[in-house]
């Protein structure tokens, strides 16, 4: 736990940005019956009923320092889309930094191990060694600050029925260009003092 508090209050390094990952599962669901618009005097109205559609994986990779955050969305939850993701916040997202310093929870598929199932070894060797993974405790997943934006992501962006993996997509790649532009960040403010005071009963007397 010390050491992902520790990471993050650190000073920003661009050479070094840290950045947390995380996923989440999100049903897809159809409307049975047309919803019905809203008009002078009536409010918007939709039928309870709703059609599975079966569901896809969320992936949001979020930048306090940089006041950035970028959604992924897959049909299913594998090592290689994880690894998938991990290159492309490499190559694309982050060209110049040195090192990319990742906090991730304890999943399986959260380790270096899903870039050589997804890549040839030279190139998983490449990736590799750009990404610094530190892990949150087991049960302690909250200690990585992207949970803050799946949350606001869920209420502010997935409360509602999308039926499709595209759609999904498109939404939230909406959501994640507002939330970029607006600068929202997360203040972070549970540091290692206050952890060792709130959480005292946990460590050794």
């Amino acid at each position: 736990m010390e050491a992902v508090l520790d990471l993050y209050a650190e000073p920003p390094d661009p050479a070094r940005p840290v950045v947390c990952v995380d996923e989440c599962p999100y049903a897809l669901r159809a409307d049975v019956r047309p919803p019905e618009p809203a008009r002078p005097g009536r409010v918007a109205r939709r039928d309870t009923e709703y059609a599975r559609r079966g569901a896809c994986t969320l992936a949001v990779v979020f930048d306090r320092h940089r006041a950035w955050r970028h959604v992924f969305v897959a049909e299913q939850r594998r090592a290689v889309d994880f690894a998938a993701w991990l290159k492309e916040v490499v190559d694309v997202h982050y060209p110049a930094a040195e090192t990319i310093r990742l906090v991730v929870d304890n999943l399986n598929t959260h380790s270096p191990a899903a870039l050589y199932e997804a890549f040839p070894a030279a190139e998983a060797h490449r990736l590799a060694r750009k990404l610094e993974f530190h892990y949150t405790p087991t049960h302690g997943s909250w200690l990585n600050m992207v949970e803050i934006e799946l949350s606001a992501l869920a209420t502010q962006c997935l409360n509602r029925r999308l039926p499709t993996a595209a759609a999904v997509a498109a939404e939230t790649a909406a959501w994640a260009a507002a939330r970029n532009a607006a600068r929202a960040t997360v203040d972070w403010r549970f540091t290692t003092d206050r952890a060792r005071a709130k959480l005292a009963a946990h460590y050794p007397q």
